[in-house]
């Protein structure tokens, strides 16, 4: 068996980090024959289970290591996975997903001999309902509240037929299936391990567990008995391993990558935009020659929230709680401008509804939005009974540090307007609570796709919802029946009609201020081929390859 040890140093800008591969195999290759694809996570992975993959870096490491019966390709469809095909009743209620037969488990020594067992259906009903378990206590529990059957949610007919039952129809529920906290694992393993699969995974998925020093890295190795090939009957993938590395800052991360030590970056550090990016987006001239700039939309929109509580005696003192003063705001704020000069042209003006860019149901482009319009915003401030800004009480606005210059940017566009804002900047955690306890008035927020449908977007504004996901406490009985109309709606073109009917009664009465919808943006080395992207920025590395030259 070949063993290697690799040590990577990065001098000069920091102090000597350490990766060890192991790149396993009963081979005389070379390491420089291994195809190791290398890329870092700033945040770092605080677990391996995909009970609780709710952070970017989490739902990128549970993508390698498991399958879901469902999954999302390149353009957001929903296609067949662990499952070949699935049926619905007339109902909309009973989901039958007929699975596919040559799945099996990466070795384990919870297995007969260490040897990997065939996937069956009592697995994913196992996996399923270990996720609204109590005693799992997963961040993912939510995903099922509410929407299936609390005596027969899941049931397996036989090895290969799953069922789901559902209390009533819920359209995205496919959506919902292809969410990582839906991996489908083991009991045995689980079993063994306990509290510990967290550091224990086993999955049916492209990558299987090498070993993890946590918080220096993490080496996933190729699976040889993954079972699915490509066009050609080539067995995927054609990585032989994926090494993770967390360097905890993020100009240091870049730096790493300008050495050729990463295979890919996504998004970039702040300080190093100017250099790389043109205002328009684009790569300057001196790195096309040296790597590649991919960009995609993402379901992502950054916006600034309003608490619209009508029983909130904080809200109801506040200007904020007229909707032409929440109007106006919107009107004063140049976001393409924003764009240009705080983001590198990297995303999109959000001058259209609440929905981002990249979602079938196209409420950015269909929406009624606020295009820049300081007019407008002054004739609404005067309707207000605030002519000018006059007694016009100063509005604290609430955001995070790394969104301090936006948060800057936006007070002065409102000062321009007459409307004073003082930014106040603090830790994610507490506005986090802030918000959830709703004693943020006017704070910033994004909101980032669970599943890929435009009803993950509307949830935000149904009354019946809490915080989270109604951080502003929107409530409008009009809207609270469309949304209720959609979620029974089986016809794609009404049901999306109907959320772009909500999306403007949200943009019309201004609980938000949409600034702009997210891009990904994927900065990759030439040596890389065939990483692919979607606007849920999943991390899809089944089919990269790695070149000896660039």
């Amino acid at each position: 068996m070949l063993f290697i040890k690799q040590h990577i140093i990065f001098k000069n800008f920091f102090p000597a980090i350490i990766f060890y591969s192991l790149l396993t195999g009963c081979s005389s290759e070379s390491n420089q024959q291994k195809q190791v694809f290398s890329f870092n996570l700033t945040e770092g992975v605080s677990t391996l289970d995909p009970a609780f993959a709710k952070s970017q870096a989490t739902i990128w490491t549970s993508h390698q290591l498991y399958n879901t019966l469902v999954e999302t390709d390149s353009n957001l469809n929903i296609v067949p996975s662990i499952a070949k095909s699935w049926d619905v009743n007339e109902e909309r209620l009973l989901y039958t997903f007929h699975l596919r037969n040559d799945v099996v488990f990466h070795d384990n020594e919870a297995f007969e001999n260490g040897k990997g067992r065939k996937l069956v259906a009592a697995d994913v009903t196992y996996s399923l309902s270990r996720i609204m378990n109590r005693a799992t206590a997963s961040s993912g529990a939510w995903i099922f509240n509410n929407r299936v059957d609390s005596t027969a949610a899941f049931t397996a007919i036989d090895d290969t037929t799953f069922q789901l039952k559902l209390i009533r129809p819920f359209h995205p529920i496919l959506g919902i299936l292809t969410m990582p906290y839906c991996s489908i694992i083991p009991k045995e393993v689980v079993e063994k391990y306990g509290k510990d699969f967290r550091s224990h995974p086993c999955g049916t998925g492209p990558f299987q567990f090498g070993f993890w020093e946590e918080g220096q890295a993490l080496v996933l190795h190729r699976n040889p008995n993954y079972w699915e090939k490509d066009r050609q009957g080539i067995s995927l993938p054609y990585l032989d391993a994926v090494k993770i590395s967390f360097l905890d800052s993020r100009a240091t991360e870049f730096l790493a990558f300008q050495q050729g030590q990463l295979s890919f970056i996504n998004d970039i550090d702040p300080s190093f935009k100017d250099e790389v990016l043109t205002k328009a987006g684009e790569l300057r001239k001196d790195w096309q020659q040296k790597i590649v700039l991919n960009k995609h939309p993402y379901l992502n929109t950054e916006y600034l929230g309003v608490l619209v509580d009508d029983k909130n005696e904080a809200a109801r003192n506040s200007p904020l709680h007229i909707k032409a003063v929440r109007q106006a705001i919107n009107s004063s704020i140049n976001r393409k401008k924003l764009m240009m000069y705080m983001r590198n042209s990297i995303g999109i003006s959000a001058e259209g509804g609440f929905v981002p860019a990249g979602l079938p149901s196209r409420n950015a482009e269909m929406v009624k939005g606020y295009p820049y319009d300081p007019e407008k915003a002054r004739r609404l401030l005067k309707e207000a009974g605030f002519e000018n800004g006059k007694n016009m009480p100063s509005i604290t606005l609430l955001t995070i540090p790394m969104y301090a210059d936006i948060g800057s940017f936006v007070a002065k566009q409102l000062e321009e307007t007459g409307i004073k804002v003082q930014v106040e900047v603090i830790q994610k955690s507490l506005l986090l609570e802030q918000t959830a306890k709703s004693k943020a008035t006017f704070f910033r927020g994004s909101w980032i796709a669970d599943y890929p449908d435009a009803e993950n977007y509307m949830s935000m504004f149904y009354s019946k919802n809490p915080a989270p996901p109604n951080y502003t406490r929107y409530k409008n009985p009009a809207f609270d029946e469309l949304y209720e109309e959609a979620l029974l709606e089986n016809n794609d073109s009404i049901r999306f009609r109907l959320y772009r009917e909500m999306d403007q009664l949200v943009i019309n009465d201004a609980p938000v201020v949409p600034l702009f919808y997210d891009m990904v943006i994927h900065l990759v080395n030439k040596n890389v081929h065939g990483i692919q992207t979607n606007a849920l920025n999943l991390l899809e590395l089944r089919w990269v390859k790695i070149s000896d030259k660039q």
